[in-house]
């Protein structure tokens, strides 16, 4: 049955939400969005919607920013919980990056951190890091390396899960593109990576290192491997001005495409403020946008109404538009009943192309789930409301996709 998209949002407002959550915490468990289909197909577009296989896929994703450094066991933790969230798609980074080992080159954030892999406890992995032998950036194709951006794809692919997949990450949290400017001894946090030509012929190197890669675990090159749903430029790349941003965007997706026709690519940008503007580029896929309410300072139903906004955006373009950050803390009052209200909008409203959780972290090779006390926006498999209604709303999801 296809329900009419404005009744239900009078209804959810006239009635509130207590009986949506309700229905959605007793829903039967989620089925994975995955179940039959090929895992040897592409993601697609078509209008505003991802398709497989010619049929629509929407996206039921979640986050998680620590699967390219973690151990295999919490790696394993993280994609066995989302297989049963029902999720169908991961988010991640390409990270850690790192000054030079023998320290000549410093390392500008905590790589030596003596904690959890989710509290950035990398425990000596990185991805790259400068060379001072050589006076260039090199790549890390070792265990503590891209051996293990190897596992997490084999993994995945195993699991049925599709992989959107970061290049590189702005923040310095694990270096990223702060890192990497400072190689050449910039302060600048917001225009010279995106400007400087060794900089840009870094990020074009490691470009083209990643999606030529033959993953040695399944024989198959990362351009060529359908797990991969997406590849994006950078998460949340906050280049300034805004032309340069723009002008930065189109160079770099025209040369993922220039190397890998087979995925889809976007920018990865938080794209609030902006309203999309980055869809004009024809080498952008689709689009996407990063909603953390309290930081635009938007109530929990103004931040409903963003929604159906955006998605209206996508038929703008012509494009599909992803919602593939956002959150809401667990200490806020009713925080259970916001998820509920925005996942059940994107779900009815047949322009959005789906949804990625910030974040689910799973069990710490110490056993416990780490402390969230400063964001608090942690999802766990720990059978809580929260997970219950994210489970629950990926069940709703894939019922709509069976909906003709």
């Amino acid at each position: 049955m296809i329900v009419d998209y404005q009744w239900a949002r009078n209804a959810l407002r006239n009635t509130g939400l207590r009986m949506l959550v309700v229905a959605l915490l007793s829903a039967p468990g989620a089925v994975n969005a995955a179940d039959n289909r090929s895992a040897t197909s592409f993601v697609k577009t078509s209008g505003t919607q991802f398709t497989l296989d010619d049929r629509p896929f929407f996206v039921t994703g979640v986050n998680n920013h620590y699967l390219t450094y973690a151990s295999k066991k919490e790696v394993l933790g993280v994609l066995d919980d989302a297989t049963a969230a029902g999720a169908n798609v991961i988010r991640t980074y390409l990270q850690p990056v790192i000054g030079s080992l023998d320290g000549s080159i410093p390392t500008i954030w905590n790589w030596r951190l003596e904690a959890d892999a989710s509290d950035l406890g990398t425990k000596g992995a990185y991805v790259l890091y400068w060379d001072p032998r050589e006076n260039k950036m090199a790549v890390n194709d070792g265990a503590n390396g891209v051996q293990k951006i190897d596992f997490l794809i084999a993994e995945a692919g195993k699991r049925n899960l599709r992989l959107i997949v970061a290049f590189l990450d702005f923040w310095a949290y694990t270096g990223g593109a702060q890192q990497m400017r400072s190689w050449y001894g910039s302060e600048d946090k917001s225009g010279f990576f995106f400007s400087d030509p060794r900089t840009k012929r870094d990020y074009k190197t490691w470009i083209s290192y990643a999606v030529q890669r033959v993953n040695p675990l399944t024989g198959i090159a990362y351009r060529d491997d359908p797990t991969i749903m997406a590849w994006e430029l950078m998460n949340e790349g906050n280049a300034e001005p805004e032309a340069l941003r723009l002008a930065w965007t189109a160079e770099m997706s025209a040369y993922v495409k220039s190397l890998d026709p087979n995925h889809l690519v976007s920018s990865g940008h938080a794209n609030v403020s902006e309203k999309l503007s980055d869809l004009t580029i024809p080498t952008l896929d689709f689009g996407t946008w990063h909603g953390y309410p309290l930081y635009y300072k938007l109530t929990v139903r103004q931040f409903d109404d963003l929604i159906p906004e955006f998605c209206r955006l996508a038929v703008r373009h012509g494009k599909p538009v992803l919602l593939e950050e956002f959150g809401y803390a667990r200490s806020n009052k009713k925080s259970v009943e916001a998820y509920a209200m925005w996942l059940d909008t994107l779900t009815r409203d047949r322009n959005c192309a789906g949804w990625v959780v910030w974040r689910l972290v799973s069990r710490q090779d110490s056993g416990r789930y780490p402390v969230d006390d400063y964001d608090q926006f942690d999802v766990h498999n720990d059978g809580g409301e929260l997970w219950n209604v994210v489970k629950a709303a990926t069940q709703k999801a894939t019922e709509r996709q069976r909906q003709p």
